[in-house]
Order: structure tokens, then C-alpha cells, then sequence
């Protein structure tokens, strides 16, 4: 019996970015350019959630050296992060729903 060893997550990513590596590695065969996509994608997932955490304890807003209240700098690094987290999931075709998900049916 043959194994196939499966490439390890790279060093930078975090927790979360390592988990997604392990899941989508095991699942699917993927080319040395997907791994790097991936690698990409799972960054992002990280990068999001840090900012994420961050905001979480810090608040929704901040305020400025003018003594106004802005939306906290962080929100866009969130959002950012997680709009690059979704195209790289797009680009790897990982998107997809699997078959009988539950929930209401796409429309016609």
C-alpha cells in the first residue's frame, strides 16, 4: 500500500489558515499553483480573523486626534481580508455548495 505524504501548512499561517490547509489538502489533489492560492487564501482567512479579534476587543470605533468618532481602522482590514479569503475559495472552485445542503433552493 502506497501513501502519499501531503504537503505540511506553511510556517506563517495561523490557526485557523492551517486548519482550512489541512481540510482542503486531504480533500483534494491539488497543483503546485493551487497550493500557492491556497497558501494565499488561507492568509487571508487569518489576516481577517485577526482583525477581527482585534476590533472585538478594542470596539466598532475609535476616536480620532480631532476628538471624533470613527469607524475603527481595522473594519476595513476585516472586510478586505475576507473579500480575499472568498475570491481565493473562488479561484480554488471551493465555493461550491455540496450536494443536498440544506437550506432554500436556488431560484429558477
Amino acid at each position: 500500500m502506497m501513501t502519499t505524504k501531503l504537503p505540511k501548512p506553511p510556517a506563517h499561517l495561523g490557526r485557523s489558515g492551517k486548519r482550512l490547509w489541512r481540510k482542503v489538502v486531504s480533500t483534494f489533489d491539488l497543483d503546485a499553483v493551487a497550493l500557492e492560492l491556497l497558501a494565499t487564501t488561507a492568509a487571508a482567512l487569518d489576516r481577517s480573523e485577526q482583525a477581527r479579534e482585534h476590533v472585538t476587543v478594542e470596539g466598532l470605533t475609535v476616536v480620532d486626534r480631532f476628538g471624533q468618532t470613527r469607524p475603527h481602522p481595522l473594519l476595513a482590514v476585516e472586510r478586505d481580508s475576507r473579500a480575499q479569503f472568498m475570491a481565493g475559495l473562488r479561484a480554488l472552485a471551493l465555493d461550491l455548495e455540496p450536494v443536498g445542503a440544506i437550506g432554500r433552493p436556488a431560484g429558477r
